[in-house]
């Protein structure tokens, strides 16, 4: 099948990076002559996002209106969804399917090869950032999660790191395959340097602990400042006493924070790649991340890194930054010169070469 003949349907969401991951990738799949249906399922993200998905070439976005599996109340719920998902894979006449919630192909049988791409799970998540056994309602959709995966065919995780953890986690009998996230460059305004640190995120994740940046914050003499929402879809909320936290921010103001390149700080214990990082590191920012092995793989020798509950080392490396230019700069230019190689075109290249070897003919498309 040459490119210009593809027809992919992908899941996505906007709670998180899985968003931005998939407008990304389906923009250079755009570019490749790929047609790329994204269906929207959860929380229905703001009209300015939607309308800027709708104006990718190539894409079609569907607001299916069904539920996150992990914010569904029964298994039948993410049944139901799935179901529909396979409905409309069958209704658009898809060559692939690419499940970014995996959990969506458990039970239910689709119509065209599936790729299950593993962003994220409840079971990671908890060995992560928890301890014991799983609770009840994290077991089920863990259990979906694991048979979604078992039922693609083909697996795929933004990191070497995340994929390991992956197979331990569901016991899989291989390892998915490794396809590292990819993000343009920000373009950045004009803009001096500013002495003060920045995290971005879903603050209110407790994987992303930015508790422990809020003790650093109470040692520093600058700014931290916190960009991402405080409440979650599930209900969950946090307070800091010592950050600052405007909230969410549009993506020029994110690119003006990142233009006066602060010391970009994640303290997160769960991280299966980092959109936020691959754009402060884009933009030139030095970063201070926390020592967990997918920041490791990724970052190496371009960042600092710190144990994910110390503060004081956290407070400390901010203030070796802020307090020598020359030693700032050339972190910066260390983590951009990394941050290159992650780039949509180079995903989509992955992707392709992985759809490809998966899909069908368009003259043997599943009639509508």
């Amino acid at each position: 099948m040459s490119r210009a003949d593809m027809r992919l349907l992908m899941t996505v969401d906007s709670v998180g990076g899985v968003w931005q991951y998939a407008t990304d990738l389906a923009r250079a799949l755009g570019e490749r002559g790929v047609e790329t249906i994204l269906a929207l399922l959860g929380p229905i993200p703001p009209a300015e996002q939607r309308d800027a998905a709708r104006a990718i070439p190539g894409v079609t976005l569907v607001e299916t209106g069904l539920p996150l599996d992990w914010l569904a109340d029964t298994p039948d719920q993410v049944r139901l969804a799935g179901s529909r998902i396979a409905e409309l894979a069958r209704h658009m006449r898809a060559d692939i399917v690419q499940l970014n919630q995996p959990a969506l192909a458990a039970g239910v049988e689709f119509p065209v090869p599936i790729v299950a791409a593993a962003h994220s799970c409840l079971a990671t998540w908890w060995s992560a950032v928890r301890q014991g056994p799983l609770p009840e309602d994290f077991a089920w959709r863990a259990t979906l999660h694991g048979h979604g995966l078992r039922a693609a065919a083909r697996m795929i995780a933004p990191s070497h790191a995340f994929a390991e953890a992956t197979r331990a986690a569901y016991d899989l009998p291989q390892l998915p395959i490794t396809v590292h996230n990819g993000r343009a460059p920000l373009p950045l305004p004009p803009a001096a340097l500013h002495d003060f640190a920045l995290t971005a995120g879903r603050l209110w994740d407790k994987g992303k602990n930015v508790a422990t940046l809020d003790r650093a914050a109470a040692r520093l003499g600058v700014p931290i400042k916190a960009l991402g929402p405080l409440a979650g879809p599930d209900g969950a909320c946090v307070a800091f006493a010592h950050l600052h936290t405007p909230g969410s921010v549009s993506e020029n103001a994110l690119a003006g924070c990142l233009a006066a390149r602060p010391v970009f700080v994640s303290a997160a214990k769960y991280e299966p790649f980092g959109l936020a990082v691959l754009e402060a590191a884009s933009a030139g920012c030095p970063l201070v991340l926390s020592d967990i092995p997918t920041f490791r793989e990724v970052w190496s020798e371009a960042a600092i890194f710190v144990d994910a509950e110390d503060d004081r080392g956290f407070a400390a490396a901010i203030e070796e930054l802020i307090g020598d230019t020359a030693l700032r700069l050339a972190q910066g230019e260390k983590a951009r010169a990394v941050a290159r190689a992650f780039t949509p075109a180079r995903m989509a290249d992955q992707m392709l070469g992985l759809y490809g070897q998966l899909s069908t003919p368009g003259s043997e498309r599943v009639a509508a």
